[in-house]
């Protein structure tokens, strides 16, 4: 009877030990985010959707101190005074910087030149993190690249549904896709994928991501990434699928995505 008592015992007493390794290899994580992260946001006019995204990072776990980039080409009033109040609003939790912007692929380009931390996120400017853990959870799994699932309006969830659906095949079968709007990258993985190029003005983000080897591509399944539904409003389901099926078929062709396409019409 007592050597049963010594063996629960002694597995509790590992249990309680590798508890406080995991809390301690958590907290040190948490503490030194901002020297293993950079966050790039292209943008333009984005207005009070820039600064609710930018309120939404502010609020992760162990955020604190970490440089955000937002490349921002904005020509309205409106957007240029909420730009101006997010560097005054966070400049206590976050390190902001504001440079020169123009197309996502050219704003995304030029952040990414400026970051010297082991990962870089790329944020669409219209992503809301209502999950307060989902950077950290994101940092800690990735490999190479990461995207989350992504909710959006009433009416057009089921087809981030069936487009987490179809990553999930593409990755089978050997073919990384992570949507710009969430790409966190292990920075020297992504500049041995080539880096963003500048001169792109569609679909830069699966063309990019495609050059990540698949088994090394994450995808964390999460109900707390919103995006805004504009795109598939503004262009259409029928138009947005069948450009899916165009870069897939141009993946490896990077002039295909030297042409909008009648993306930004």
């Amino acid at each position: 009877m007592g050597f049963f008592i010594l063996l629960i015992y002694i597995n509790n007493i590992n249990s309680l030990r590798n508890s406080f390794l995991y809390l301690y290899t958590m907290n040190t994580m948490f503490a030194n985010i901002k020297d293993k992260l950079t966050i790039v946001i292209p943008s333009k006019n984005e207005s009070r959707t820039l600064y609710d995204c930018v309120y939404n990072i502010s609020r992760q776990r162990g955020i604190a101190g970490t440089r955000i980039i937002i490349a921002d080409i904005s020509d309205n009033v409106t957007s240029l005074e909420f730009l101006k109040k997010i560097t005054i609003d966070f400049k206590y939790c976050l390190n902001i910087q504001i440079i020169k912007g123009g197309y996502p692929a050219y704003g995304r380009y030029a952040g990414g030149r400026m970051v010297e931390t082991d990962y870089v996120l790329f944020l669409d400017a219209d992503i809301l993190l209502h999950d307060t853990n989902i950077i950290f959870d994101t940092l800690a799994k990735t490999k190479q690249l990461t995207t989350v699932t992504l909710s959006t309006d009433h009416g057009y969830n089921w087809i981030y549904t069936i487009f987490t659906f179809v990553q999930r095949v593409m990755k089978y079968f050997g073919s990384s896709f992570a949507i710009g709007g969430f790409q966190l990258f292990n920075t020297e993985v992504y500049r041995n994928a080539g880096e963003y190029i500048p001169e792109q003005v569609f679909a830069e983000d699966y063309y990019i991501s495609n050059k990540v080897w698949a088994p090394l591509f994450t995808i964390h399944k999460t109900n707390g990434a919103y995006t805004s539904a504009r795109r598939f409003k503004n262009k259409g389901l029928f138009y947005m699928i069948s450009l899916m099926i165009k870069c897939w078929f141009n993946r490896n062709n990077p002039d295909f995505y030297l042409k909008s396409h009648g993306y930004w019409s």
